[in-house]
């Protein structure tokens, strides 16, 4: 018998708060109101500064639909400026956001706009540029469509039940999070499949003897683990068999792992979709309905069908 349960809940939704209320409609200010701009790098002619040295400062975001703009003056002759956005969640460690690097402004492009919206689910982000040649004009903006936020306790709640939802529908782990499966014994067959795929990674592999000694298992030379099948695995390599030993009473093999979509691997949009019009109806029907069989949840399981896996321990 295989088994399983989440150690690390999911930190960030695949859902944020910002879309679900956009998709919501939930905003009511005036759009003056509703839009707010921060300084990332100020504005003016900034000198040489190369491997990213230009750092502008952090904005919060969290919560908000965001943009960042790429405001070009001149560039001297020669001089040229990179940008690029920056994300964190604890205003300490800093990584690239994924798209977030703006095209190279030179003399030929100078005097431009370029704006990119920011996607991530990261608290803060900030503009890093290179200055190279010649000193440039330039500055970086933050623009967040505010909201209010009374309902953004119910509308996140929403979002995590709607995750949820979808990932007992679909087998499927919808963002990254850490799992245990626990087996009563090693199967006959030369693989385990892991619960709620996509697999990301494998931790460990332990198995506990009847006085509690418990081994972990070498990786690639016990174990080889399969990120490729639909189904994530743990493989036994060419000529390799599964332990022997004398099986501690309750969940003796215990394989922790990490499962779920990322940033090199998203979620399918008709998963999203199908998030959005639950959240949608369920923020529209605040309490029990009638159609809680009808049209809506056919539309959601049609969407949610397409990627419904089965595992088999």
């Amino acid at each position: 018998m295989l088994d399983y349960k989440i150690i690390t809940a999911v930190t960030t939704e695949p859902v944020t708060l910002a879309e679900a209320k956009l998709h919501l409609r939930a905003n009511s200010e005036s759009f003056s109101d509703g839009i707010a701009t921060s300084q990332s790098i100020a504005p003016g002619s900034h000198t040489i500064a190369a491997s990213y040295g230009t750092v502008g400062a952090a904005v919060d975001v969290l919560g908000y639909f965001s943009a960042v703009n790429l405001n070009a003056g001149a560039c001297e002759t020669g001089g040229s400026v990179a940008a690029k956005i920056q994300e964190s969640d604890d205003f300490v460690t800093w990584t690239d956001f994924t798209g977030g690097a703006f095209t190279t402004v030179t003399e030929a492009n100078d005097n431009s706009v370029q704006e990119i919206e920011y996607t991530g689910g990261k608290q803060y982000i900030r503009v890093a540029a290179t200055v190279a040649g010649a000193a440039c004009e330039f500055s970086a903006d933050v623009i967040t469509v505010t909201g209010e936020d009374a309902e953004d306790s119910l509308i996140s709640d929403l979002v995590t039940a709607a995750r949820e939802y979808c990932e007992a529908f679909t087998g499927r782990a919808l963002a990254p999070q850490t799992l245990e499966a626990y087996l009563d014994r090693f199967p006959c067959r030369n693989h385990i499949e892991l619960p709620m795929p996509p697999l990301q990674s494998v931790t460990s592999v332990k198995y506990k003897d009847s006085s509690g000694t418990e081994t972990t298992m070498t990786a690639d030379t016990e174990y080889i683990v399969d990120v490729d099948s639909t189904v994530g695995r743990i493989v036994l390599p060419y000529g390799v068999t599964w332990p022997s030993f004398t099986a501690w009473t309750v969940n003796p093999i215990r394989v922790r792992y990490t499962a779920g979509y990322s940033a090199t691997n998203p979620m399918p949009k008709t998963i999203k979709q199908a998030m959005l019009l639950l959240i949608c109806h369920w923020y529209d029907h605040k309490s029990a309905v009638g159609d809680v069989g009808g049209r809506m949840e056919l539309a959601v399981h049609a969407l949610l069908s397409l990627h419904r896996v089965r595992w088999f321990g």
